[in-house]
């Protein structure tokens, strides 16, 4: 029988890479996030753009014609949680992703996390909560 670290070096380790979003205008959305987060473009094609923001990771934006906004909250929803360092930290990034086109969220779920809408609707969390290293 194997032992659990047998198991761990014999299945291929998965890393995440990318996150997709869809979106009416895929270029708006891209630039909302590479001015929020800082990074570069990797390609803009009618179909999609891709940026890679400054933590690594790639957000693709993909045109969908009859793209409908998430509703939040609501089921079947993936968002990103962004860190701030403190809560004074916290207020400062919110408005700064207000003043981008991100619109705070009606519902809010506690005093360390704020909830937005990009500008295509998807939810995004700006929190001073960071999971343990």
């Amino acid at each position: 029988m194997l032992g659990h670290a047998s198991i761990l070096t014999a299945v291929p380790q998965l890393r995440v890479v990318g996150l997709s979003l869809d979106s009416a205008d895929p270029e708006s959305l891209a630039q909302f996030y590479l001015d929020l987060l800082g990074g570069k473009t990797l390609w803009r094609k009618e179909s999609s753009v891709g940026v890679r923001i400054s933590s690594g990771l790639a957000l693709v934006a993909h045109r969908v014609a009859d793209h409908q906004r998430p509703t939040w909250p609501g089921s079947s929803i993936v968002h990103l949680d962004l860190a701030a360092d403190d809560d004074r930290d916290l207020d400062e990034c919110v408005d700064r992703a207000v003043e981008l086109g991100a619109t705070v969220a009606p519902m809010q779920p506690g005093d360390r996390w704020r909830v937005l809408l990009d500008p295509s609707g998807h939810p995004f969390c700006i929190t001073t909560v960071t999971p343990p290293e």
